[in-house]
């Protein structure tokens, strides 16, 4: 397979947080960066040699839906226990500590979800400066129920949960562990703990910051590349811009940016990413128009993941001749997201869900002829925002919503033909205009509009029409992990409709999409 540029220790300081298959994980790991401490999620059968390795502050074992008791549920190398960094369980994490040390764990008679009383019996290092009786937020099935064969002691408990913030005693083991989940927003002081972990017990400095992670990686670019070339995947998105942006930084000239048309743009998408890239980078820049090749791998295609897959390929066989006529050429850089790496099941803990493929992980042929440079890999789309800001990045490609790497094809639903691309186009352009004008752009995330495979009734001009229904979809959110729909004004969405049916010809009606994420996905396909 084609190497990337992952690495086990990208900062100088980290807390890696061990996947115990909880859904807040991630959540972990945002709220240890946001105490500018950084943090990946690793497996949690990862090796104690491998972590020791990364030369870690701390670690964090997450919750997850497991009982202790299943034969299947996540296990830990206890040796972590003994590398001599503070260890912070949560739910699941504290108890297959707590049980590797000697307490036990038992059934309770109903699982516990939902806000619970902390009572705080120790106010120093995990606790200092969180109000002696505070809201947590609980989600479990088994908690500790005696410590009396472990060397533990209880430093917070609720009244249905004795022993729900515990603390060894042992000299040379640093465990504290919680029963509830300070990650989330649910409980008002988790990340005054989270940050009391990470700064009062692991000794963080915080110098997990944007300006510093920029001069680093550049430096780590420069060693890895060498004297080689590297050819960028450029959309003109956010995450692309941005690393086009970090690697002219570090290589210069050595850089060739190549922008694919594939035909499934948004309105004068090619016109904005040639006068940015040329005119305020001084980027070279080749443009390759491949709309007939890309609208001839998706005829008659309904299927979404196809569409990907296709659309995966047919950018790799793009590029590979793109780079023909480029001299040196041995890398290939991409504007991967953390979150597109979880969605395709890629994570560093292996356990993560294949929800949908992104055409730049793990779609990538073994005979693609590069090796990665995915820069951005362990970032949130928020933090890659914040490393444009550092490297300069014009504001009106850093703060533009995310377009999705298949484009448009997968906002057509059922089969992409240039009519149907013509119709949405047409849609989103009305959408972004109205959403501008109400000054709510920067407010949401991610506003477009999708072209359903349903048709319905009308009357347009006293007459009978069966047209097409438009969907439009906008989300909040800081990380596009999680979701929530907007609550864009009734009358801003009263202007949207009004202007799709009496200006886009094939559209008689406009459905608004109030699902959050999870259960549904940003995108629809």
């Amino acid at each position: 397979m084609p190497s990337t540029n992952q690495s086990l220790d990208p900062h100088d300081e980290i807390i890696p947080v061990l996947d115990c298959g909880g859904q807040t994980m991630q959540l972990i790991a945002r709220r240890l960066r946001e105490a500018g401490v950084f943090s990946m999620i690793l497996s949690s059968d990862t090796p104690a040699e491998e972590i020791k390795k990364m030369n870690p502050k701390g670690i964090v074992l997450s919750g997850g839906p497991s009982s202790v008791f299943d034969e299947e549920a996540p296990r830990i190398d206890p040796e972590i226990l003994k590398l001599g960094v503070p260890v912070l369980g949560i739910c699941y994490g504290m108890q297959i500590v707590c049980q590797e040390l000697g307490a036990s764990i038992t059934p309770v008679d109903h699982r516990e979800f939902g806000r619970a009383n902390l009572e705080i019996a120790d106010e120093s290092d995990l606790f200092e400066a969180v109000p002696q009786r505070t809201t947590v937020w609980m989600n479990h099935g088994d908690q500790v129920t005696d410590l009396a064969a472990a060397n533990l002691e209880t430093i917070a408990s609720t009244p249905t949960c004795p022993f729900a913030g515990v603390r060894c005693l042992e000299n040379d083991i640093r465990f504290y562990g919680v029963q509830f989940h300070p990650e989330v927003t649910h409980t008002p002081h988790g990340t005054d703990i989270i940050r009391n972990f990470a700064y009062e017990i692991c000794g963080s400095t915080g110098t997990w910051h944007m300006a510093e992670f920029a001069e680093t990686e550049i430096e780590a670019i420069r060693e890895r590349v060498g004297k080689d070339r590297v050819i960028c995947g450029l959309s003109g998105g956010v995450d692309s811009s941005v690393v086009a942006a970090l690697l002219h930084r570090a290589i210069g000239d050595r850089l060739t940016c190549v922008f694919v048309d594939n035909g499934l743009l948004r309105k004068n998408e090619r016109q904005l990413v040639e006068t940015t890239f040329r005119d305020h980078f001084s980027v070279d820049l080749r443009v390759v128009d491949a709309t007939e090749q890309f609208h001839s791998d998706l005829a008659g295609v309904t299927d979404p993941q196809e569409k990907r897959r296709r659309i995966g390929h047919r950018f790799v066989d793009v590029f590979k001749e793109a780079a023909e006529g480029i001299e040196g050429v041995k890398y290939l850089a991409q504007g991967t997201l953390y979150p597109d790496v979880i969605e395709s099941g890629h994570g560093h803990s292996g356990k993560s869900a294949n929800i949908k493929l992104h055409h730049n992980v793990g779609g990538l042929p073994e005979d693609l002829g590069f090796d990665l440079v995915e820069p951005v890999r362990e970032l949130f789309k928020d933090e890659v925002r914040k490393l444009g800001e550092v490297l300069g990045v014009p504001d009106a490609i850093l703060w533009r919503h995310p377009f999705p790497g298949p484009g448009l094809a997968v906002r057509v639903l059922g089969e992409v033909r240039p009519d149907r691309l013509e119709i949405v186009r047409e849609c989103d352009e009305i959408v972004l205009e109205e959403i501008i004008a109400a000054d709510l752009y920067r407010s949401t995330s991610q506003v477009f509009a999708v072209l359903t495979p349903i048709q319905s009734v009308g009357v347009m001009g006293d007459g009978r029409t069966y047209e097409n229904v438009v969907a439009v979809r906008a989300v909040e959110t800081r990380d596009f992990m999680t979701a929530d729909w907007a609550r864009i004004p009734f009358d801003v969405l009263a202007r949207i409709s009004n202007r799709i049916i009496n200006e886009v010809r094939g559209v008689n009606r406009v459905v608004y999409d109030i699902s959050s994420k999870p259960p549904a996905t940003i995108e629809w396909e």
